[in-house]
């Protein structure tokens, strides 16, 4: 059963082309303008131009097919949480900067987080972690389009 929405972190929205079985993930998939954030660092720091092209197309479709949900108030200070758990797990606060604000998001917006990457989340009280199978490699296809609901 899946649950009415949920928030996907940069993992799950890559991996949304490859997935085979569309019932693990929330009836409406959500994303935050972190994500966003994410995906712009790609094209830019890409070694080569096929691969810029690639990550572009990412992002350009990203940006066609969700609303994202802003990082608020609220939002920063579940963000304080989140981080001062972190560094008691003893992981060095820049390199979980991108996790640290996209789960601090879905606790502020009450969803639970939808990713491929599940240990990134480990130790974060008060997120509800929702694990979708790791896909096989990247296509060079634009990911599929997933609806989206009002934040």
């Amino acid at each position: 059963m899946s649950d009415p929405e949920g928030l996907l972190d940069t993992s799950a929205l890559l991996a949304l082309n490859r997935m085979s079985d569309s019932t693990l993930l929330p009836d409406v998939a959500l994303i935050s303008v972190v994500t966003l954030a994410e995906l712009t660092v790609g094209p830019l720091a890409a070694s080569d131009e096929t691969e810029r092209a690639r990550r572009l197309a990412h992002l350009q479709q990203a940006e066609a097919d969700f609303d994202p949900i802003p990082f608020d108030a609220p939002a920063a200070r579940a963000f304080g949480l989140v981080a001062a758990a972190y560094r008691q797990l003893g992981r060095k606060p820049a390199a979980p900067a991108f996790d640290a604000l996209i789960a601090a998001t879905a606790i502020a917006n009450g969803l639970p987080l939808y990713t491929a990457n599940p240990t990134d989340f480990s130790g974060t009280e008060g997120l509800v972690v929702r694990t979708i199978p790791a896909p096989g490699p990247p296509s060079r296809t634009a990911m599929t389009s997933v609806p989206q609901g009002e934040p």
